[in-house]
């Protein structure tokens, strides 16, 4: 599929699967996870090793996808040869990603608008591409868990006010999860517009949680 198709029809999928060396250790980490499901806002962010996440999954094998050519490859061939990882997220069902898929677009910081969703299907290693304004109106995800990961277009500024609309919309409506403070990365090409790179790269201070907010969590 070419630019001027993908634009046109918003989604596709790639020819072939992913390549088992970079699925397996993912596959295993959801299937663990799904005995004993934690709060979904804990495996936000599943490909940084400076988050939540971190604490429940090897997030360096979630970044080593999202960084792999494979994906990188397919995203800059219909987007643009700019791309900025500034989020992933593992979803234990397809029940779960597809709620979630409604309000894609809802929460991204980048300003203007603009970058795609991949949508892996654990199960198989099947993925598809879908531009954020469209990722809705994809077909309904495969059984199974799935590994969905962000890539915005660096020609978009990457947005860590937190009265900027989006950011202070995820402070009501997920308070549990804050893209402000995440760190991105550069994952291919240039940065067009500005974005802050530098924020985000230390662990997570540790601290006292008391038994409310560990229930909360799912812990």
């Amino acid at each position: 599929m070419d630019v001027a198709e993908f634009r046109a029809r918003g989604c596709t999928a790639l020819a072939e699967r992913l390549p088992a060396a970079l699925l397996d250790a993912i596959a295993q980490t959801a299937q663990r996870l799904a005995a004993k499901p934690p709060r979904q806002a804990l495996l936000s962010g599943a490909h940084n090793p400076f988050g939540r996440a971190a604490q429940l999954l090897d997030a360096w094998r979630f970044l080593e996808l999202c960084e792999s050519d494979v994906l990188l490859d397919a995203v800059a061939a219909l987007v643009g040869p700019d791309l900025v990882l500034w989020d992933s997220e593992l979803y234990l069902d397809a029940a779960g990603w597809l709620e979630a898929r409604r309000r894609e677009g809802r929460y991204w910081p980048a300003d203007p608008l603009a970058g795609v969703v991949v949508d892996v299907a654990l199960d198989d290693g099947t993925a598809a591409v879908a531009a954020v304004e469209r990722a809705h109106a994809a077909p309904a995800p495969a059984p199974g868990a799935h590994y969905v990961v962000r890539y915005m277009c660096a020609t978009s500024h990457y947005n860590r006010d937190p009265r900027f609309g989006p950011n202070r919309l995820l402070m009501e409506e997920n308070p549990l999860v804050n893209y402000a403070n995440r760190p991105i990365w550069l994952a291919r090409g240039e940065d067009r517009a500005g974005s802050n790179f530098a924020t985000g790269f230390a662990p997570i201070a540790p601290g006292w949680a008391g038994e409310q907010a560990l229930r909360e969590a799912g812990v």
